[in-house]
């Protein structure tokens, strides 16, 4: 969709501050991305216009996406505080039907890489990061390394969460679950909390500065290198995050998997919608 098309009638007023809400819930949401919606509701060449060029293209891009910008923040705000709750509740279950969402994702992620064609190099930059991403949490968990929610690690937070708008297919959660920062980070935000919104904004900030025009190039010059090296990182986090701990008996078992397939339909259903709208 043009840029120029933004804006409009009251239903269109409507309907893109709906798109916005659904765009918070995807930055938010385990295996959904912030900017995979973007692409499929027509706004993300105006968004990265609009943050590779600020200066340039504020007064154009801005009026147009003040619609999108108060979704994004009914939407994310809005679904934080429940995240928390029943991550908090049911941490197991949560995390299932989490993996459920970022499998059922899988095969359009897959779709959306291989839009401009496949290379060798294609899978080989999916095998790199897969294995990168691997080594690197497997690396953490069997040194056991804990990390504490600080200042430092919100700000990688925010890095996240920018890049999840940034690159579309990266969910900013891919990195945070495994890390052990999704849960207070998302609690955080939820409650309004200044020491995690303070720091994450500053990263979301500082990194959209510095990588909007770099990401936006790697994407429109190395498209199929780029994306597929996401579905690597997501595979590889995805793995990684499989609570094998809480898999104390039968029952047990059977709840997490029904949580799973509960994760993996509503994900398809997604990317049912998502084809219909993009058609």
């Amino acid at each position: 969709m043009d840029s120029n098309k933004i804006g409009g009638s009251p239903i269109r007023l409507i309907m893109r501050i709906f798109q916005g809400a659904l765009i918070g819930l995807g930055a938010v949401l385990p295996g959904i991305s912030g900017g995979v919606l973007c692409v499929v509701f027509g706004i993300y060449k105006p968004v990265m216009e609009l943050l590779s060029n600020p200066f340039k293209n504020f007064r154009t891009h801005v009026p147009k996406l003040i619609p999108v910008i108060i979704g994004m923040g009914i939407g994310f705000l809005g679904v934080a505080n429940l995240l928390s709750f029943f991550l908090d509740r049911y941490p197991d279950q949560s995390v299932c039907l989490f993996i459920g969402l970022i499998t059922g994702m899988l095969p359009s992620l897959w779709r959306e890489a291989g839009e401009e064609g496949r290379s060798r190099g294609s899978y080989i930059s999916m095998a790199i990061a897969f294995v990168a991403i691997i080594l690197l949490l497997g690396t953490l968990n069997v040194l056991s390394v804990k990390i504490e929610p600080s200042f430092g690690w919100y700000l990688f937070c925010g890095f996240c969460l920018a890049l999840s708008v940034i690159a579309p297919g990266m969910s900013f959660s891919t990195l945070l679950m495994p890390l052990g920062l999704y849960t207070p980070f998302v609690d955080g935000i939820g409650h309004i909390d200044m020491g995690v919104l303070i720091p994450g904004g500053i990263g979301a900030l500082v990194t959209v500065i510095c990588l909007a025009k770099a990401v936006d190039s790697l994407f429109r010059h190395c498209y199929s290198l780029a994306f597929h090296a996401i579905v690597g990182i997501v595979t590889a986090a995805t793995v990684m995050i499989i609570p094998v701990s809480g898999f104390t008996s039968v029952s047990a078992v059977a709840v997490d998997l029904l949580c799973f397939v509960i994760g993996v339909a509503a994900a398809l259903l997604l990317d049912n919608f998502n084809q219909k709208v993009m058609g």
